[in-house]
C-alpha cells in the first residue's frame, strides 16, 4: 500500500480515532489493524501518526477530564 499525505486535520481525526478505539477496549494490534483499513494508511503511518498525536497532546489528550 503506497503512502498517502494527509493534512495536519485528517492525522487529528485518526489520531482521535485510533484514540477511542483502544479507549473501547481493542487491543493495540487490533485497533492498529481497524486503523489502517478504514482510512486506507500503512501501519508505519500510523505510528508516526500517533507519535505526533502523543508529541502534540492532541484531542483528546488535551481535554480537561471531568
Amino acid at each position: 500500500m503506497a503512502s498517502k499525505r494527509l493534512t495536519i486535520p485528517q492525522r487529528k481525526e485518526i489520531f482521535q480515532d485510533l484514540v477511542a478505539t483502544q479507549d473501547s477496549g481493542s487491543n493495540v494490534r487490533k485497533s492498529y489493524e481497524a486503523i489502517t483499513e478504514k482510512y486506507e494508511i500503512t501501519e508505519n503511518q500510523l505510528k508516526q501518526i500517533e507519535e505526533e498525536g502523543l508529541d502534540k497532546e492532541w484531542p483528546p489528550l488535551c481535554e480537561v477530564a471531568v
